[in-house]
């Protein structure tokens, strides 16, 4: 490589629960530099999911890290051209790479979702999420399924 890797930036936590993991969360979810707004929408989308799940013991934060968990693929696949052919090869993800597709897909899922605000729809697709159900899940149980059928091109890993 010709160039040095570019420095990680540091984000800081988030005011309310002083948590990394939703600062990022509110940065993908941040249209047009409105972060206010976002962080609003987040912190109503938990009191929702505090809402509508009295009965679980856990904490809304801790339902909605769960939910980002059971939507956090650990394959993927990628388009490799090899002799011609396009092969479909799967790969293990990075870490920072999994928590970042599975923020945004909870995220793109959410505002497909039909509803009143954007916080209901979100709070909404947390809780399927939890459930292990809704969009998010099943683009995750999707791309496991590629990954699986594509196993035989695995030995073309990069």
């Amino acid at each position: 490589m010709r160039k040095a890797k570019p420095k990680k930036r540091v984000i800081l936590p988030d005011p309310v629960y002083n948590d990394q993991k939703v600062s990022k969360f509110v940065n993908h979810l941040m249209y047009d530099g409105k972060k206010t707004t976002s962080y609003e929408i987040f912190y109503n989308a938990l009191n929702i999911v505090e809402e509508k799940m009295a009965k679980e013991e856990k904490s809304s934060l801790e339902i909605w890290k769960q939910a980002l968990d059971n939507i956090t693929p650990q394959v993927e696949v990628k388009s490799r051209r090899i002799g011609g052919a396009t092969f479909q090869v799967p790969t293990e993800i990075r870490p920072e790479r999994k928590e970042s597709i599975s923020m945004k897909n909870m995220i793109l899922f959410a505002r497909k979702r039909g509803g009143k605000s954007m916080a209901e729809k979100l709070a909404a697709e947390i809780a399927d999420a939890y459930n292990n159900q809704g969009g998010a899940y099943k683009r995750k149980e999707d791309m496991h399924r590629m990954a699986e059928a594509n196993r035989a091109f695995a030995h073309f890993r990069f």
